[in-house]
């Protein structure tokens, strides 16, 4: 089985109000990219994943008057998507849906929030003092993560799909007023991250297999914050100490050196100056998962060997988004 996270920037920009695609020459939300120019970059990559289950970062809008798996299953059939059913959890107000694209012929796929003592449903609130004042704070999420129950022909499997608070200073207006919010962002990411481990936890105690994917907006050595708090958000939801830990091995091989090479799975442009390159999303998998002898790849465009020699999906990935799949081959 493949299954895959996919963060596709403003993926909504490129459905009208009915959940059509708008394939013209108009510029999308991304930069110097027509919604065309996106549109067949994002079809070319789905249709080359061949994936049985896609976890999208950035889907297309649910609101009064939009609905996400409505667009995104006029798109698989635009692109005739084996994973052409679409499934999302609680909605936002951020025109950022997370949702779920998998194939009804190979597993079954419900929304299935959670909650328990420790870990309330993630579209409540969890209180918790991130600014150590003594009086505890409440955390949301913005984009509530989502919770799947699968039910492939071998088996049960629980899947979190997750975009973590962004931790860049929007808004700020000098460098003190950047490093105030910078620090207030992380902190809140943080909350979140313990939130999501909470969660974790619940599902290792109860014997699950579990995948938890997405886009966490941080990773190991990633800023100067970091030292500041000691550890990543990553960090904290792969397990620490002696509990029982998940694994993505991107995050290992991060986590296991200071200097050198480190994967990336986002590119970002920065006006006049070179790429961004960061390690941003992620899939980790319980001890049981893992012992099946998973195969995890990063669709970079210059990383990764075949993308790079296949000059059609290569500049496929580079028009579709700013982030890059992430893939987990699996028998399950």
């Amino acid at each position: 089985m493949r299954i895959a996270t996919y963060n596709v920037e403003w993926f909504n920009a490129l459905f009208d109000d009915a959940g059509d695609l708008i394939n013209n020459n108009s510029w999308s939300a991304r930069w110097d990219v027509t919604k065309a120019e996106q549109t067949a970059g994002l079809g070319h990559v789905f249709a080359a994943m061949d994936a049985d289950a896609v976890m999208i970062i950035e889907a297309p809008d649910t609101s009064a008057d939009r609905n996400a798996m409505v667009a995104l299953e006029n798109f698989a059939a635009r692109f005739d998507l084996r994973a052409r059913e679409a499934l999302t959890g609680f909605t936002n107000d951020t025109q950022q849906e997370i949702a779920l694209l998998y194939d009804p012929d190979v597993l079954q796929a419900r929304h299935d929030p959670q909650s328990s003592l420790t870990a309330p449903s993630f579209e409540t609130e969890m209180r918790m003092d991130v600014d150590i004042d003594a009086h505890p704070d409440p955390i949301h999420w913005s984009k509530p993560p989502l919770e799947v129950a699968v039910t492939t022909p071998n088996g049960a499997l629980r899947l979190i799909g997750v975009h973590a608070k962004s931790k860049a200073p929007h808004g700020a207006r000098n460098k003190a007023e950047a490093t105030r919010i910078s620090i207030q962002n992380r902190r809140k990411q943080l909350a979140q991250c313990i939130w999501l481990r909470k969660r974790v936890e619940d599902h290792l105690a109860a014997g699950d297999d579990l995948i938890v994917l997405g886009d966490f907006n941080d990773g190991p050595g990633l800023d100067e914050y970091e030292k500041l708090f000691g550890r990543s958000g990553v960090e904290i939801v792969l397990g620490e100490g002696n509990g029982v830990q998940l694994f993505d091995p991107h995050a290992r091989m991060a986590l296991g050196q200071r200097l050198g090479a480190t994967p990336v799975t986002a590119r970002f442009k920065r006006k006049g100056q070179p790429y961004l390159q960061a390690l941003l999303d992620y899939v980790m998998v319980s001890p049981g998962l893992r012992e099946k002898g998973p195969r995890w790849q990063i669709w970079h465009p210059f990383d990764h060997p075949d993308c790079y020699a296949d000059p059609v999906l290569r500049e496929a990935l580079l028009m579709a988004s700013d982030h890059f799949p992430v893939l987990l081959d699996i028998d399950l």
